[in-house]
């Protein structure tokens, strides 16, 4: 079960480049499909958002630690990374935990807690 996740934003179309933009869209979806039918990620959510946030959409890639850390390291994906960078603004890629992995961060965030007087 994927308890982590890489998260992939970005804001709109560099003016004139919309078409090329479609096009690494569409090759996205093909190599997130092929990493999930390959086992390489457990899968992947996609959002195209209502204008007026700053953000235009995103792609959340779910698995384990492992897929995450080798799925941002391999060539394929980093490939992927520099032609999106050329298309759209603000592209932002961060990793963060889902599922049981949220959990496991809770229990060490009160562990933390526990160590910090508290003030009422």
């Amino acid at each position: 079960m994927a308890d982590r996740v890489l998260f992939i934003s970005w804001g709109e179309n560099v003016h004139g480049r919309e078409e090329r933009g479609l096009e690494v869209f569409n090759e996205a979806m093909g190599l997130y499909g092929r990493m999930q039918q390959e086992g390489r990620i457990e899968s992947f959510d996609v959002a195209l958002l209502n204008p007026s946030t700053g953000m235009d959409g995103y792609i959340a890639l779910h698995g384990s630690s492992e897929q995450i850390a080798a799925a941002k390291d391999a060539e394929d994906f980093r490939a992927m990374l520099y032609d999106a960078a050329l298309i759209v603004q603000n592209l932002k890629m961060t990793d963060g935990y889902v599922g049981e992995g949220i959990a496991r961060e809770m229990e060490m965030y009160g562990r933390s807690i526990s160590k910090v007087p508290q003030h009422t």
